[in-house]
């Protein structure tokens, strides 16, 4: 009879990216998103928000190498890409992705307008097509992207897009279904 190799019955660990930690409800946020992580079979790595001990190191400093450590400590990411404090995403957030995505590391959004990011921008600013058929913002001319997708194409040909926290989380259990925890 062959020997099997043991089985790693350890959850697979979704870092929660997203704005969250600025909620007045933060706590309980990450209590709700930590049970849609256990009923979905993962475990949440919930981001650092400076209430951790403190060391003799700048909290912004501590906050940014607790953050970096539990990220590449994740088998997947699930992030809160809704707009924040305009059109665009919260950049602290972006570049949780863009790190997760240069670390080999899947990605999972929620949160995102539906729409194209295009159609937002028209919506928010005054905006004309060009001879050449380009949409740019009147006045500054400078040009918007409009590929018809949800967000930038930098995030959006790099992710996938649900419409809600417990469906991002079982579209990550789909895409880690057969990957090994690192």
């Amino acid at each position: 009879m062959d020997k099997q190799p043991p089985r790693n019955t350890a959850r697979l660990r979704i870092y929660l990216a997203g704005p969250d930690v600025f909620r007045p409800d933060a706590k309980e946020h990450f209590v709700r998103l930590s049970a849609a992580c256990d009923a979905a079979g993962l475990a949440a790595l919930l981001p650092a928000d400076g209430n951790e001990e403190l060391s003799s190191e700048a909290p912004e400093k501590q906050i940014y190498e607790a953050n970096m450590q539990r990220l590449r400590g994740a088998d997947g990411v699930v992030a809160n890409l809704a707009s924040f404090r305009g059109m665009e995403p919260d950049s602290g957030t972006v570049f949780e992705v863009g790190a997760a995505i240069a670390l080999g590391i899947p990605v999972v959004a929620y949160g995102v307008p539906e729409g194209s990011y295009a159609d937002r921008v028209r919506a928010a600013l005054p905006c004309e097509v060009d001879a050449n058929g380009v949409l740019r913002e009147a006045g500054t001319s400078i040009a918007v992207e409009d590929f018809g997708q949800q967000l930038n194409l930098m995030l959006a040909c790099s992710i996938h897009i649900e419409a809600t926290p417990e469906a991002a989380l079982k579209k990550m259990a789909e895409v880690l279904a057969g990957v090994r925890p690192r």
